[in-house]
């Protein structure tokens, strides 16, 4: 499996480079880094069969990467289709509160405890309303904003993209 470390610094090369998709695969775990619109995506999953010699190398040599991965590109796709759920019924006066991260949200500090906030609650700047885990950290997300909570935009456990809307709120 990969290390912290290397996955940081693989995301940054991915990040600096013009490359637009890449996948490498090593002992049996595959990664998946997509850039859109100017964000590196993440997305690791297992693999069966053992690792091709191609993508071994590719870590070494970023500009070649983008030819001989584009078939393994599409094996991993349909774990982001989460990430598109947004409403678009918005009122151009609400303030959303954005994710600042790539992550996996969630409403409470517990899977026992009650959530953060919920519609119709009453929130300040410095309110926290929900947690954004990513890599086993887990990042307090505060609502910057006084108002009312109108609507929450994605579901206790689901993974979140950078910038993808949380919460709808009613500016006082």
């Amino acid at each position: 499996m990969f290390k912290v470390q290397e996955l940081r610094e693989i995301i940054k090369l991915v990040d600096a480079s013009s490359i637009e998709e890449f996948v490498y695969e090593n002992d049996g775990a595959k990664i998946k880094l997509k850039k859109s619109n100017g964000v590196v995506t993440e997305v690791i999953t297992p693999k069966k069969e053992a690792a091709a010699p191609v993508a071994q190398e590719a870590v070494a040599q970023t500009a070649p990467v983008q030819a001989p991965v584009a078939q393994p590109v599409q094996v991993a796709a349909p774990s982001t289709e989460e990430a598109p759920k947004t409403t678009s019924t918005a009122d151009e006066s609400l303030h959303k509160i954005t994710s600042p991260m790539v992550g996996t949200f969630y409403q409470a500090p517990s899977p026992d405890a009650p959530p953060y906030v919920k519609v119709g609650d009453k929130v300040s700047d410095e309110t926290i309303v929900c947690i954004v885990e990513a890599m086993k950290l887990f990042n307090e997300i505060e609502a910057e904003v006084k108002g009312e909570i109108v609507e929450i935009l994605v579901k206790d456990g689901q993974l979140v993209e950078y910038g993808q809307p949380l919460f709808l709120v009613k500016p006082e």
